[in-house]
């Protein structure tokens, strides 16, 4: 009797369980069936862009396999074509609905999701999820400002031509035929640049002196929607005759403070000046009575002055340019112009903060190795992510083994930190959250906003140079070092310090066996004081080899050496992305 009695407690179980989730609302259900939790565009949203992905998150990790095309549609009175992706966290997963072709404008859709889907246990939603958005109506752009403004006199001859749209344009409906400038006989040549809302033309060539200019924007001209001006927008203007030279700006700016020790002076004259009437007595730079030495050069209407050495710490300098300095008409300026600024007050390099217990941090992504000699000396790695997303890896202050092959062992000397499963601890988890925070404060404190004034010596490529102690800064975005190794030269000085910005990518190396580039240390400089900012990803010595030297703080992801290069790659520094992986191979980190 008991045993009948346990087996029919027992099967009434079962049956809670199994039916707990199904389409009657029993209160048993809340917390067990998956919800959609959050969705982009949100309900009744209105003016949603054309161009908008659809997404829903759930409260729960999903069964990807039951979301396909009739689980989950978007239609006005038709379907819609398009791609469904996933993303997940730990906890829940997003499904995203891109549409194959811009959405209509004006338009209200219907997003549906049926209790079709289940969640990784088989659980499903106990009724369709629907929602529904509306699309802006048909928005005309117009020009709401220009530069030079209509009927302007006197323009200078080194003028950009520039109009500001009520809305974002699309560029690639700016050209020679849409957007012109006319002399009067022709009309003249030039590139286009883009900042926001607004188009810039840039002359190929001066403008002529004493001329009338009619520059027209035609209906041609684009935005987004593919929507262009009502009609064709005209304006005119005219430059003068005989305009004095005088100085529009300096780099740095009066009074500037905390400018960088091997920073170009430069001053930009509202027209191109006469190289010529350029020497040490007509423009120079003194602290106090000394004067400092260095070479002129020109780029268009800007001087630039570039010293001989690195400018002193904590000093006070003033530039002086005479009116001896005089435009091609030998007109000179009207009186002299002179300005000062002060020098950063330490050389000191920028705070790391828990940053320091790391050798490789891999943001949200992981880190993975492959190969059978990668050791990180002095420090540690760690991610955001779930401790499985470390691979290749075991901690050698406590033995545990994350995801090791026979041919993928690597060794960490200072620890393994990653959010659970185990290894991963909610320990380990808040230390790899503080070096998240720590990593993007140190990548925006060396970043170009945080610290301006960067060079670019060798226009972007790094390799053959040796640099002293300062700030760089990519012109074109990018940084190499392919052609050379770089040494950087502390001059003597322990606490030299370098930084290099660039707004995309940094590639060390090139392709072959002897391919590797190295970056060297003289003179005093240490790794601890190197600092690279990447705006997207770093590769460094993709062929395997070489010494790379520094903290490189990557936003997209870092890179040594690649799947079966057996050549030892070395990184005297620290490897940090903040939302990609780390990625390496038989690679030595030895943490400064």
């Amino acid at each position: 009797m008991k045993t009948n009695k346990f087996f029919k407690i027992l099967t009434l179980c079962v049956l809670i369980f199994t039916f707990s989730c199904a389409k009657d609302d029993f209160e048993s259900t809340i917390g067990l069936c998956p919800l959609v939790v959050n969705t982009t565009p949100t309900s009744n949203a209105i003016n949603v862009p054309i161009n908008q992905a659809i997404t829903a998150t759930f409260n729960k990790l999903m069964n990807v396999e039951t979301i396909n095309s009739k689980s989950f549609s978007v239609s006005d009175d038709n379907a819609i074509a398009g791609e469904i992706t996933f993303s997940s966290t730990a906890t829940s997963t997003t499904v995203i609905f891109t549409p194959t072709s811009n959405l209509s404008l004006n338009t209200t859709y219907t997003a549906v999701i049926t209790d079709a889907v289940k969640d990784k246990t088989g659980n499903a939603m106990q009724v369709d999820y629907v929602w529904s958005f509306s699309t802006g109506k048909v928005v005309i752009p117009r020009v709401i400002s220009t530069n030079p403004v209509n009927a302007s006199k006197n323009v200078a001859l080194n003028q950009k031509i520039s109009a500001t749209f009520s809305e974002k344009m699309n560029p690639a409906t700016f050209t020679a035929s849409t957007f012109k400038i006319n002399n009067g006989n022709e009309n003249i040549a030039g590139t286009f640049t883009f900042k926001g809302q607004t188009v810039i033309f840039n002359p190929t060539a001066l403008l002529a002196s004493n001329t009338n200019y009619t520059a027209t924007i035609t209906t041609a001209v684009k935005n987004d929607a593919g929507v262009g001006i009502a009609s064709n927008y005209i304006w005119t203007f005219s430059t003068g005759t005989n305009l004095l030279p005088a100085v529009i700006s300096t780099d740095p700016v009066n009074l500037a403070t905390n400018v960088p020790l091997n920073k170009t002076i430069s001053a930009t004259f509202n027209q191109v000046m006469n190289p010529q009437t350029v020497n040490n007595t007509s423009f120079t730079l003194k602290e106090g009575n000394n004067l400092v030495a260095g070479a002129f050069s020109f780029n268009g209407s800007t001087l630039l002055f570039n010293p001989n050495a690195p400018l002193l710490i904590a000093t006070t300098y003033t530039a002086t340019l005479t009116t001896s300095i005089k435009n091609a008409a030998g007109d000179g300026l009207a009186s002299n112009y002179v300005w000062t600024f002060t020098t950063r007050t330490s050389n000191v390099g920028p705070n790391i903060g828990s940053l320091s217990l790391f050798g490789g941090f891999g943001g949200n992504a992981g880190i993975t190795n492959q190969g059978l000699n990668t050791v990180i000396n002095n420090g540690g790695i760690g991610t955001t992510a779930a401790s499985t997303l470390i691979t290749g890896f075991h901690d050698g202050l406590n033995g545990n083994v994350y995801t090791e092959t026979p041919l993928n062992k690597g060794l960490v000397t200072g620890g393994i930190f990653t959010a659970p499963p185990f290894p991963g601890t909610a320990a380990s988890f808040a230390i790899a959250q503080q070096a998240a925070l720590d990593a993007n404060a140190l990548y925006n404190s060396i970043s170009p906003a945080a610290m301006p004034g960067g060079t670019d010596p060798g226009a972007g490529q790094l390799g053959g140079l040796t640099l002293p102690p300062g700030i760089y800064k990519s012109a074109s975005g990018t940084f190499g070092i392919t052609n050379g190794n770089l040494t950087l030269d502390a001059q003597g000085d322990p606490n030299a310090v370098w930084i290099f910005q660039c707004a995309t990518a940094l590639t060390v190396g090139i392709a072959g066996p002897t391919g590797a580039k190295s970056v060297i240390l003289i003179n005093g400089a240490s790794p601890s004081k190197v600092f690279w900012q990447v705006g997207s990803a770093a590769t460094i010595n993709g062929a395997g080899g070489g010494i790379m030297v520094g903290t490189i703080v990557a936003n997209s992801g870092v890179t040594i050496s690649t799947a079966g290069n057996a050549a030892q790659s070395v990184l005297n520094g620290r490897a940090i992305s903040l939302i990609a992986s780390v990625t390496m191979v038989n690679t030595t980190i030895n943490v400064p």
